[in-house]
């Protein structure tokens, strides 16, 4: 009976925060997002520690269902129709601005005299970004300018070089370290991504012919929900990225289902209630304790990736020959990172665990950092490019 009445209360109480967050954030110029985050900061063990454990325990599941509708709808911005006017541009950027923040990243920590194992693992994971809260962001924001539909085709590829780069980087380490292991990481890497498209190329045919067939042009919340919960419960049992083989599902699906009117109507009806207790509850679960720690080090990772960020994607805007909105404020509004950053480091600490502590510091201290500030940077990237 305790358990439940604390359960009750607290989700209450976390969905009229983001009512609250909501409110103020349309009427100032601080993102949803950073609100939500910052009141989960609050009530979490770093603030007045009245968030239950029965609730913020569910963190991982909530985080993964979150995710994969992110992802979902992430992959419906890659139709043809949308690729077809952007294509150039969105492969330019996103390869651009992953390459250019690790590389950046990389030479930055190096002429501060870390070592170049550190310096390649925390370059690669640099390149990663939070699709989530640029994607509540971008909805937040009400942009009507192609810059926002720009944004997240770029979004939705960003991560995918970002594991390729990690991959790499894994690999290069392992071989100074002259270190022995069963498998290439490149190809466990290579292995999570392949799979993970084949996985959603997989139940994205058949989803788009049968779905929106019981509502006439819609999918029902139960259908949508369902096929992206399998998908996501697939790709974790086979140990492959879940939010690569939601966004490649989704694609599938927004490219194959002719018959529908807009095939991801029914998630975007229940999406931003997840949101909402996704990002108060990673606002709770930050710990500050590791700014502390962090030094030069963080400080030089922080702005080597906004360099980067900013350099690389400009670079890649003037490949692709984008216009000059795109060039100044892509790399602005790509600056957000979260969960991808810190599993990238799990995994790496795993493989060399004589980098542990420094990888987790730097980069669950940037986190903080980036997932609080990163989201006004997107939104004053969105505001200037919904002006011109």
């Amino acid at each position: 009976m305790q358990s439940s009445s604390q359960f009750l209360l607290a989700l209450g109480g976390i969905l009229l925060l983001g009512l609250l967050a909501s409110t103020i954030g349309h009427r100032t110029f601080l993102p949803r997002v950073t609100l939500l985050l910052v009141f989960g900061i609050a009530i979490g063990n770093e603030g007045l520690g009245v968030l239950p454990s029965i609730i913020s325990d569910q963190f991982e599941i909530i985080a993964d269902m979150t995710l994969l509708m992110v992802g979902f709808l992430l992959g419906g911005k890659l139709s043809a129709k949308s690729m077809k006017r952007s294509a150039k541009n969105v492969v330019w950027i996103s390869i651009s601005a992953a390459v250019g923040t690790s590389l950046i990243v990389f030479l930055g920590l190096l002429m501060a005299g870390i070592a170049i194992e550190v310096a390649i693992l925390l370059g690669c994971i640099a390149s990663a970004t939070a699709p989530a809260a640029i994607l509540d962001v971008a909805e937040e924001s009400g942009c009507k300018a192609p810059f926002k539909d720009l944004l997240l085709s770029i979004v939705a590829l960003d991560d995918a070089w970002g594991l390729i780069l990690f991959g790499f980087g894994i690999a290069v380490v392992t071989s100074i370290n002259g270190i022995a292991v069963d498998s290439s990481p490149l190809l466990v890497i290579l292995k999570e991504i392949g799979g993970a498209v084949i996985l959603g190329i997989l139940i994205g045919l058949p989803a788009a012919y049968l779905t929106g067939r019981i509502k006439q042009g819609q999918p029902i919340l139960s259908e949508a929900l369902g096929l992206v919960f399998v998908c996501g419960g697939l790709a974790i049992w086979l140990q492959v990225s879940f939010l690569l083989a939601a966004m490649v599902m989704g694609a599938v699906i927004a490219n194959l289902a002719r018959h529908h009117e807009y095939p991801f109507h029914a998630i975007e009806g229940i999406e931003d209630t997840f949101m909402v207790i996704f990002f108060i509850l990673a606002g709770a679960s930050l710990e500050f304790k590791a700014i502390n720690e962090v030094g030069l080090i963080g400080i030089v990772y922080v702005l080597c990736r906004v360099t980067g960020k900013i350099i690389g994607a400009r670079v890649g805007s003037q490949c692709s020959k984008a216009d000059q909105i795109t060039k100044h404020w892509m790399g602005v509004a790509l600056l957000p990172q979260a969960g991808v950053a810190i599993g990238m480091a799990l995994v790496a600490s795993n493989h060399f665990p004589e980098y542990r502590q420094l990888l987790l510091t730097v980069v669950i201290s940037s986190t903080v950092f980036f997932e609080i500030v990163g989201p006004v940077f997107t939104r004053l990237a969105l505001e200037r490019a919904g002006k011109t």
